[in-house]
């Protein structure tokens, strides 16, 4: 029996994507999420064979869980399924190592589909983006020193939560550490990453898929 996670904000998609999968016969849905932290979690604990994903999630942006999902299950297929069709999104989650990308709005039978393709190791593409994304990955490869690589997850975590405007106090609530501990961490963050300022932090993370923009 095929494991897999959902993880989408809203709850009539992720009952329907329930449905889809146990009609299969073939898969158990172990575990739901409604927020990308959440998910992450859930995903360390449970180490599903599929993670099916949405990308604007509360708390922890999709793509940051795709990327934890790698460090912390790296068995775990990813399967974005997203609103957005443009290629910044589509390329970011492919070199964030997801496996396939379906548009929301496309028939039951392409999650079939694509968890049928990923168990077997190949990539699923909803028809509309198969041709221009694969041409797009091969044609812009990522760069070797991508500073986000270099970062831990408590550091990206302290990245996105700042550039989501919160101030040094609410990140060390969040993260259970002191405000001048956080202030640290943010100042060495944005050295390290070669900002200067909010604005430069806030376009830097909505590109990288840190933050919805």
């Amino acid at each position: 029996m095929t494991t897999v996670i959902i993880a989408d904000d809203h709850e009539i998609v992720r009952r329907g994507l329930r449905g889809v999968l146990e009609a299969e016969g073939s898969c158990q849905v172990v575990a739901e999420a409604a927020d990308g932290l959440a998910a992450a979690q859930l995903v360390e604990k449970h180490k599903p064979a599929i993670l099916i994903l949405d990308l604007s999630l509360p708390r922890l942006h999709g793509i940051e869980v795709l990327r934890q999902t790698r460090a912390s299950s790296p068995h775990t297929r990813v399967i974005i399924l997203s609103m957005h069709n443009d290629e910044p999104y589509v390329i970011e989650a492919l070199r964030a190592g997801a496996m396939a990308y379906i548009l929301k709005g496309s028939e039951s039978q392409e999650i079939a589909r694509a968890v049928k393709e990923v168990l077997a190791g190949r990539r699923f593409l909803s028809a509309p983006l198969s041709e221009w994304a694969i041409n797009a990955l091969v044609a812009k490869p990522a760069a070797d020193a991508d500073p986000l690589g270099s970062l831990s997850p408590r550091e990206r975590m302290v990245v996105q939560l700042a550039a989501e405007g919160h101030t040094n106090a609410e990140i060390a609530e969040k993260l259970f550490i002191s405000p001048r501990t956080a202030e640290t961490h943010r100042a060495n963050l944005l050295r390290k990453l070669g900002l200067q300022t909010q604005t430069d932090l806030v376009r830097f993370a909505i590109r990288k898929g840190l933050i919805a923009p």
